[in-house]
């Protein structure tokens, strides 16, 4: 028996334990412990959120850039359905003299010589990934009217014994996220999206790792790699992460004054 037989076989046996789930029972219950395991409803009260460390970006595989980073996240609870409930500040270099924000329909290039709106294709992108981001939909989304769990079944990934469900909107729009067997901790996810100009279908793929407590009993992961069409795109590092740090809202906001740059 090899090792891919052992944990499928384990898992088996494991969810037969369970009495007769169908995939829907059993999709709902992966999800519920991996809320649990993120800190349950501490993770869905997180108000926002620090992460600090090292950021690199690829093209074709190759290293584009590396940067110090510092992400600000603020989470939002007062928002219409649909819409972004989130609030990003992306900053760069040792003095942070460079940003990214996202201010849910509106994003913005910081910099000293001003503040210049993001292609609006930089935009789309940033939607469907937080439509996506199964981390953010546990935080946001998880009682979203229409939203269905369902357990594709066991499998094992990277020698790891693993539950796989579906998670299907409103929309029809199908994330597929991987959960650790023991950890209950979401490893990685996928989704696919089509360029609006060449109609191309992409596969795009997050991972997480090195999952710990950022404080209150909350668990967010350390390590994130993002990869497109087997392609590594992007990957933080963190070396420290904080919850509930009550960020200002000049962190989410352009400078009074700021010079307003043409969109490239």
């Amino acid at each position: 028996m090899n090792r891919r037989q052992f944990f499928m076989g384990a898992a088996g046996a494991a969810v037969a334990a369970y009495g007769a789930e169908d995939a829907a029972k059993r999709g709902k219950r992966v999800i519920a412990e991996c809320l649990e395991a993120l800190g349950g409803t501490a993770y869905q009260s997180m108000q926002d959120r620090v992460e600090s460390g090292r950021a690199y970006s690829f093209y074709n595989e190759k290293l584009t850039g590396l940067s110090k980073a510092k992400i600000y996240t603020r989470h939002l609870d007062k928002v219409n359905l649909g819409e972004i409930a989130t609030r990003e500040r992306q900053s760069f270099g040792k003095d942070e003299d460079s940003s990214v924000l996202f201010l849910g329909k509106e994003g913005w290039d910081l910099t000293f010589r001003g503040a210049r709106p993001l292609p609006d294709a930089q935009m789309v992108r940033y939607r469907e990934s937080y439509i996506h981001n199964f981390l953010i939909m546990l935080r946001h989304r998880y009682q979203e009217p229409g939203l269905i769990f369902e357990s594709q079944g066991s499998d094992v990934l990277v020698n790891e014994p693993v539950e796989v469900v579906d998670i299907t909107d409103s929309e029809n729009r199908v994330t597929t996220v991987y959960f650790h067997y023991s950890s209950k901790f979401p490893i990685r996810q996928r989704f696919y999206r089509r360029d609006p100009l060449t109609k191309e279908r992409h596969e795009e793929i997050s991972e997480f790792s090195k999952f710990r407590d950022i404080g209150g009993g909350i668990k967010w992961p350390y390590a994130i790699r993002r990869e497109r069409d087997k392609e590594k795109t992007f990957e933080l590092y963190s070396e420290h992460v904080a919850a509930n740090q009550n960020l200002t809202d000049s962190l989410f906001s352009l400078p009074p004054g700021v010079k307003i740059l043409k969109q490239v």
